[in-house]
């Protein structure tokens, strides 16, 4: 792949996509661009990684055949304001931040441009990331796949209607969130019947990582597969029966639809400026 791209922020989530396409072998450092305001984040990643350092975000957008925005939503503006007159119709704009539509995000560059809603979430840190896209009617099939490709270094990758990314968000983007309540809540309880703490973490996350695992490689219903954990009269289904008592379910359920709640107003902000 001789295609050039170009980070405009380095924080977690840029920098974990820039070492997962290394990792990937899509391409190599020399090929990668990136810029932050932090010199110290941007300096520490090229030492560490042989990518490029650009002087700003318009030296950068030039550089680059793709170029994804991994910014917080509040900077995107300013950002596309900067950059808009470098951006040409053959790159394409890879955005990664929440709440800000394919719509929007033209407003701003350009209603011809190429672009590109994603929604990754924090696993793409370990290289187990869950990553939705939603493509513009402007990209071609062979820069979708690019762009895909850019995203499975660091996990897996699904592409949906743009209509449904602020659900999305409640269900991949935040989920993580609930995940890591949920293995504390479990260390907590062994911890609370003389496990120790580190190692209940440890005992907690795998299980929780390899049942997860089970429910994509078996392809069996989530619920076909409690059932084989709960045999007759045994502990497996108590621990079931004190869950629903509590209304897990209900209690997911509800923070999901919170989520997706609060991914809507957000959206509207930006919509409103």
């Amino acid at each position: 792949m001789a295609s050039r791209i170009g980070f405009i922020g380095t924080g977690n989530m840029g920098a974990s996509i820039l070492r997962g396409i290394l990792r990937s072998g899509l391409t190599g450092p020399e090929n990668i661009y990136i810029f932050d305001p932090d010199t110290a984040k941007m300096e520490a990643l090229t030492n560490d990684t042989g990518v490029r350092a650009c002087s700003g975000n318009v030296e950068l957008v030039g550089m680059s055949d793709y170029v994804i925005l991994a910014v917080k939503p509040a900077a995107v503006p300013q950002v596309l304001q900067e950059v808009k007159e470098s951006f040409t119709d053959r790159k394409v704009l890879v955005s990664i931040a929440a709440g800000i539509s394919i719509d929007m995000l033209a407003q701003h560059l350009g209603q011809s441009r190429k672009i590109v809603r994603t929604m990754p979430n924090l696993p793409l840190m370990a290289g187990e990331g869950m990553t939705v896209i939603s493509f513009g009617e402007h990209t071609s099939e062979e820069e979708k796949e690019t762009v895909k490709n850019l995203f499975r270094g660091s996990g897996q990758v699904e592409v949906l209607e743009e209509r449904l990314m602020n659900e999305v968000i409640a269900l991949t983007g935040s989920s993580p969130a609930y995940v890591f309540m949920m293995i504390e809540a479990m260390a907590d309880g062994a911890v609370q019947q003389g496990i120790p703490r580190k190692t209940a973490y440890r005992l907690a996350a795998q299980s929780v990582l390899g049942s997860a695992k089970m429910v994509l490689e078996t392809g069996l219903h989530p619920a076909e597969l409690k059932d084989q954990v709960c045999s007759p009269g045994g502990t497996s289904i108590e621990a079931v029966k004190a869950l629903e008592k509590c209304g897990l379910r209900h209690a997911v359920m509800s923070a999901m639809k919170a989520c997706t709640k609060r991914a809507v107003e957000i959206s509207s902000s930006f919509e409103s400026r």
